[in-house]
Formats: structure tokens, sequence, C-alpha cells
């Protein structure tokens, strides 16, 4: 009896030890995950104003949508752009990014960072859109030369607390902008190294020392540009090179180059959102407020692969039929049919588009010779009608054409800055026959110039040249600084190609070929050619990037096998092998 009385006692107070332990760690469970605190930043970029759907573009009303529901499920959210957000689409140029700004407002952005293109249509517009779309423009960098401080269109940084944690953004624009857009604009300002601006704000947010307090977390907002390789996933460029300096932020909010980028540099996360709002990026915040230390895990989302499924934000389709209506009458204006795609690849070498394009900049201004940025013609014309809106999407900027007369040594200045240059693009020109050759160092790869009639371009000689407002002043970095009786027509380009449509009613181009490789890469030489490949035909408007898509083969290893030596040079008709696994 006493025996079992014994056991009955000791089995109570083990029950009962066992009751209070599971209490205690079932509180301290409890408490540890109070203690985390999960934030989710989501964030978009180089969005140009996609305000309609199209074949890859949810448009405002299926991302805004997208954006929404992902933050009706999770608390704790807030959404951010990196720039380069109004400029693009026709609806959106004609209405100087209206469209854009009300969807930035519909999705409660907090602040973005400056791109290029934000300075596109003047500051002014900059500081409407702040106002007006309810968000403030963020930059560090940028500095007025006349009061050497600060831009007053934009703050260094911002600090927006959520659910207790401070999480401070530093505004960051790309140095880039110097040259990318239009001197003009941007004659009163100084664009600082990111690096240093960064650090001093940095600094000051983790001190302390701003009226808001101390930030918890840092992350940059830049329209820095990355890339990242698709196999090793080891990220790239501006952004890339700024993270590895800059190790005191947490995240780094990348843009400018159109690529999806996830992933970590020296453990720092590095995200950009592609372009035209195919994608999202989330930065998933995990904050421990006993540690003061945060888990920041970066994810890409691909809207594309889901965009037949998206279902549309009502408000924001509203804001887009609103927009395309008030649009439509002059968007939808048939100027000329063209019995062929007119492509364009900024960067595949001079294109039939771009011929044309210089063609009529000559014809209108009665030059012997014309100049073009490839990378301000931003997309090619469709076979079948070209409309009104498919000139603003080719043309989306209001240059002008601009003449002048250089020395065929300028000339040649001139175009050796767009052969072959990646980072710009490649120069498009008329009224030159221009032979090149790719394996001679940058700024000598002009072999051979020659007039239309088979006269050598003489070094010496003044000859009446025309290109656009922007490059004259040293845009994409050209230099025309040596010409004499400069004029700026005040007609804009695009204009100009308009009423040449209007006039000709159907284009039926041949590329001339005014800029050509001496000598074009025949058959390809290949040591051994993998056992399970295919032949491919490069075809108008392939780049190895687009075949390399197409067959799921990393577009190096093509170039590699088929010992092509700059990867941006293919030629129609090139047979190229395909390497199949």
């Amino acid at each position: 009896m006493t025996y079992h009385f014994q056991c009955k006692k000791t089995i109570a107070l083990f029950l009962s030890i066992f009751m209070v332990l599971c209490m205690i760690f079932s509180g301290n469970a409890f408490a540890a995950s109070e203690d985390i605190k999960t934030i989710n930043i989501l964030s978009f970029n180089d969005y140009h104003g996609q305000v309609l759907e199209g074949k890859k573009e949810p448009g405002i009303s299926k991302f805004t949508k997208a954006i929404k529901d992902f933050k009706y499920k999770n608390k704790n959210t807030i959404v951010v752009a990196a720039g380069d957000l109004y400029q693009g689409s026709a609806i959106s140029n004609l209405n100087e990014g209206a469209p854009i700004n009300e969807m930035m407002n519909n999705l409660e952005v907090i602040a973005s960072a400056i791109g290029n293109h934000e300075f596109d249509w003047g500051i002014d517009k900059i500081e409407k859109w702040s106002k007006e779309g309810n968000f403030e423009w963020l930059a560090s960098n940028i500095y007025d030369k006349n009061t050497f401080k600060p831009v007053a269109f934009a703050k260094p940084y911002k600090i927006v607390e959520v659910d207790g944690v401070k999480i401070g953004f530093i505004g960051l624009s790309t140095p880039e902008t110097t040259y990318k857009t239009k001197a003009a604009y941007i004659k009163d300002l100084e664009f600082k190294d990111p690096i240093s601006s960064a650090k001093e704000w940095a600094q000051k947010l983790k001190s302390g020392e701003l009226k808001e307090g101390k930030a918890d977390i840092v992350i940059a907002l830049t329209h820095l540009g990355a890339f990242q390789n698709k196999d090793s996933k080891v990220i790239t460029g501006e952004a890339a090179d700024f993270a590895k300096a800059s190790t005191y932020v947490d995240a780094v909010i990348a843009a400018h180059t159109h690529q999806t980028v996830s992933g970590k540099v020296e453990q720092i996360p590095v995200v950009s959102a592609y372009y035209n709002g195919r994608a999202y990026e989330r930065l998933e915040i995990k904050y421990n407020l006993n540690t003061k230390k945060a888990e920041i895990t970066p994810y890409a989302v691909d809207l594309i692969a889901s965009l037949s499924e998206l279902e549309e934000d009502a408000e924001a389709k509203a804001i887009a039929e609103k927009y395309e209506k008030l649009s439509g009458p002059k968007l939808n204006e048939i100027l000329a049919v063209t019995e062929k795609d007119l492509v364009h690849n900024k960067l595949s070498g001079a294109s039939i588009l771009g011929e044309w394009i210089c063609e009529v900049m000559a014809k209108v201004t009665n030059s012997q010779i014309a100049i073009t940025n490839g990378g301000g013609i931003r997309t090619s014309l469709n076979k079948g009608n070209i409309t009104m809106g498919n000139l603003y999407e080719v043309m989306p900027f209001d240059n002008t054409l601009f003449t002048m007369e250089l020395t065929g040594a300028d000339i040649k200045k001139v175009i050796e800055n767009g052969i072959g240059n990646d980072k710009i693009g490649w120069v498009q020109v008329s009224g030159l026959k221009i032979k090149y050759d790719l394996d001679r160092a940058f700024g000598n790869r002009v072999i051979e110039m020659n007039l239309m009639n088979g006269t050598k371009l003489n070094m010496s000689k003044y000859y009446k040249v025309v290109t656009n407002d922007f490059m004259a002043s040293n845009g994409d970095e050209y230099d025309f600084s040596k010409g004499k009786n400069k004029l700026d027509t005040n007609i804009p380009v695009r204009d100009a190609l308009v009423n040449e449509l209007k006039a000709c009613k159907e284009l039926s181009l041949v590329k001339k070929n005014y800029l050509e490789q001496e000598k074009k890469i025949e058959g390809p030489t290949i040591p051994v050619i993998p056992q399970k490949s295919v032949i491919y035909t490069v075809k108008l408007g392939d780049t190895l990037y687009s075949i390399g898509a197409k067959y799921n083969v990393d577009y190096k290893e093509i170039g590699e096998i088929n010992n092509i030596k700059n990867f941006n040079l293919i030629f129609v008709g090139q047979k190229l092998v395909i390497p199949q696994n």
C-alpha cells in the first residue's frame, strides 16, 4: 500500500515538473516568436511607362494586383521603386507620366531612387511626380552645383518604422546619368561617387544622429546596374562593385540594366526586378529585437510565367482605360505599312531601322552624313501597319535634329565611340561606307571610311553632319565638341520620321550596310563538335543570348564552341553549332 502511494506521489511530482517545464518552454518559444519581426520590402524598377498589358508585360492593372495581393497576405510589407519609371510607352509619354504616377499612388510606394530617364522631361516633372504620387525621391549622391548641397527635389535618405523596426533607405543614382541624359537638364547637377555618399549617410543612419533616430537596418535604394550569371549565380556590375565596397549597408536594390538579379555579394543581398513590370523583387527581413540583427533573404517574383493567370486590379484597370481612351485617337493613327520586320538591337551592330532613321535625318536637314545613337532607338518595327504609337515606342525621346560641320578626323572619332561599345550600344549612320575590325583595340577599329560615291573621307575636310541634340551635347560620350556652325533645328527626330512615313505610305527597305565588318566570320572552326548538337542558321534580329534561350544553352558556351571573339556580333546566314544536352 505504502509502495503504491509512494509511486503515485513520484509520478505526480514528475507530471507537475513536466507541466511546469512545458509552460516555461512554450512561454519562451512564444516570446522568441514575438521577438522576431518579419518585414517584406517589395521593389520594382525600369517600369518605363508600361500602362497596357503586352505579350510579356502585365500592364498596370495586373502588376498592381500582384503587388496588392502580396501585401494583403503579408502584413508589414512596404513598396519602393528604383527609377526609370515613367518614360517608355506612348501612352505614358503623351501624358507626361500621369498614368504611372496614379499607379504609384495606388500601390502606396513610399520612395524611389532617381533613374537617368527621370530627367528626360526636365526636373520640374520630377518634383511634380513626387508631389502628386505621394512618395519621396531619394538621392544622396546628386548635388546642386550652386548650393553645394544635396538637390532640393530629393532627400538623401528616408527612415520608415515598421512594427517597431526602423528601416533606413539611402538613395543613389548612377553616375552614368551624366552622359545618358541631355546636358541641359543636368547642367547644374553633380553626380558624386555612390560608394562615398552611401558611406556618409549610412554612418549617420546607424549612429542615431539624425532627427528620426537610429536605423536598425540600412538599405541602398539605387539605380545602379547589375548582372547575374544564370549558371554560377555570380552577380557583377556597378551594383555588385558597390556592394563589395559597402559593407555598412545591409542590402542593395539595383536597377538600370533591365536584368533579373536575386542573390548575394559577399553576404549582402542584391536584387533587381527585370523591367516593364515583368517581375518584382522581395527582400524578406527577419529582425531579432534582442540581438538587433537581421537576416535578409532575396526573392525574385517572375510575373511573365503566370501572366495569363494574373487577375486585374479594378482601380488600376480604370486608370489604364482612362488614359488609353485619351491617347487612343492619336496613337492608333496608321502612318504607313512595312512589308517586313524592321529589327533593331542596339548591341547587334548597325540595323536596317537605324539606317532608315539616319537617312531621314539627312534628308530633312540636307546633310551629307547622319549619325545617331543605337540606344536611342528603343525597339523594332514589326511587319504590317506602323502607327503613331509604334513611333513613340521606337523613338520615345523628344530629341531634336542638330546639324554642324565636322572634319573627317572628328567624324571618325565619333564613329569609333560606337563600334562594339557594349556600354551604350552601336552607332547608326548613313552617308558613309565604313569598314571596321573588332579584333582591333576600342577607339581604333575603323579601317576604311568612304563617301557614297566611293571617295575616301578626307580627314581634314569639313562635312555637314546631322545628329540629335542629346549626342551633340556629349550624350553617350560622343564628342562633337569641335564642330562648327552648330544649329539646333528644334525639329523633333520623331516628327521627321512621322512626316516621312505619311509621305511614303509604304516602307520597302533594303539594308545598305553602311557599317560593315572587314573580315566576315565564315563557318565555325571547331576542334571538337559535341556529339549531340544542331546547326542553327542566324536570322535577322538574333543574338547569341536569344539563341541560347531558345535552346536552353548558355550563350557563352555557344560563342566559345563557335570560336566567336565578340559575343555581341553575329551575322545573318552564319551557321552556328548548338550543343544539346
